[in-house]
């Protein structure tokens, strides 16, 4: 690192963004030897991983596969999931001697708390050279001709960047600055306009892992049933999730909601089956002589609130021995078929993530590197790559940094 008596600061690697994937890339690229600055305009460092997993940071999933995540660009992620995987990162933790727990379906926990994970990757930072500066507005940043860098590195400087805190010059200018998730912990548009400044698409942006909302005319039957949850499998197109379905006051959220949320699209239908694994024609077929009015019957397998405003809605209030088998096999279907138009979603201030972003297309998949702009590095959120819930948008964000990390 090298600074100069006009107040600017020479460096390797400098990284807009102190989260999960701008971390790991510094720490990665300081191992290597490289001078790294990382900058962010946020006060605290990682916010998006203090709070995540209720401040228990759900930081990997043993199932990461590409098939777990969504992008225009499929295959993108395959090279940096391949080359760091769940088991680099805990190897990570068993260094650090920080305890996880296994959850539901291979997430992984950090048993001493999301400020452990944040702790590990700045003393990782710190024991390889980094310099960390919090507080730090970008106001510029300037593509510099070939030979105008100040720089006595080994690679010339190829941007400039003016800042709060001085004007910096990089051979390498990473941008982690994540997505529009969450604006309240400092989330903004930022990387994306760096993008757009060097001709590199933005795919369509749209929040993601979120809760979606009904017209409220419409979602009045069921506003009552806030709080309740139920096992379900919910479905948009070819995917489908079997988890959690929670009630709420304006509409749907639980696992299986979040999950989908990411793949809906406007306007269109969601399927939910309230019963899965049941095969509720047999069941109804062995209840022809049965006196019992429907609700009651149901809820044996539904909640007492969900069952009696699902059959007020659906279903007539008389014995079920009065229906005829066309009825029941209608009122089963139905059961395994609910389908319901959210009219949206909660939003980026309730997201979990950003779907779309920096089209990756324009970049390389070994390095993250853009094709058009040597020195310049998109990981993480601000990419068009999206994993589903459960740890794997955490791991993206471990693979993306070390993939850039490696070669910046």
């Amino acid at each position: 690192m090298t600074q100069h008596a006009s107040n600017i600061t020479s460096v390797d690697v400098l990284i807009i963004g102190a989260g999960a994937a701008g971390l790991m890339c510094a720490a990665t690229a300081a191992q290597r030897g490289r001078s790294v600055v990382v900058l962010d305009h946020a006060h605290k460092l990682a916010e998006k991983i203090r709070i995540s997993g209720g401040g228990r940071c759900n930081f990997t999933n043993l199932n990461t596969k590409p098939e777990n995540y969504l992008s225009q660009n499929p295959h993108f992620c395959r090279s940096a999931l391949a080359r760091y995987t769940p088991q680099h990162f805990i190897a990570l933790l068993d260094k650090h001697q920080l305890h996880y727990s296994e959850k539901a379906l291979g997430q992984l926990f950090c048993d001493d708390g999301s400020e452990a994970i944040i702790k590990m990757l700045k003393d990782e930072c710190d024991a390889a050279g980094v310099k960390l500066l919090l507080a730090c507005d970008i106001k510029n940043i300037s593509p510099l001709p070939p030979g105008e860098g100040k720089s006595k590195m080994k690679f010339s400087a190829r941007f400039s960047v003016a800042t709060s805190r001085g004007e910096f010059q990089a051979a390498s200018l990473v941008i982690a600055s994540g997505g529009l998730s969450i604006p309240k912990i400092g989330a903004s548009p930022f990387g994306y306009k760096v993008a757009e400044q060097f001709g590199i698409p933005i795919t369509r942006l749209h929040a993601g892992l979120v809760p979606l909302s009904f017209h409220p005319e419409e979602w009045g039957a069921y506003a009552g049933l806030a709080g309740i949850s139920v096992d379900a499998v919910v479905s948009f197109g070819k995917q489908k999730f079997r988890e959690s379905v929670l009630f709420t006051h304006r509409g749907l959220s639980g696992p299986a909601i979040l999950q989908i949320s990411s793949y809906w699209e406007h306007g269109q239908a969601l399927h939910i089956d309230l019963l899965p694994g049941h095969d509720v024609r047999q069941i109804f077929v062995g209840q022809r002589g049965s006196r019992m009015l429907p609700d009651n019957f149901l809820m044996q397998y539904l909640p007492k609130r969900l069952a009696e405003i699902w059959c007020a809605k659906f279903a007539e209030n008389k014995p079920l021995n009065q229906f005829s088998e066309k009825a029941l096999a209608a009122l089963a279907d139905q059961l395994h078929d609910w389908q319901i138009t959210p009219s949206g979603t909660l939003g980026y201030s309730k997201a979990e993530v950003t779907c779309g972003g920096v089209d990756t297309r324009a970049l390389s998949s070994k390095t993250m590197q853009a094709n058009d702009a040597e020195g310049l590095y998109f990981v993480g959120e601000v990419m068009d790559v999206t994993g589903q819930l459960g740890g794997y948008n955490f791991q993206w964000a471990w693979a993306s940094g070390y993939a850039a990390g490696q070669v910046v």
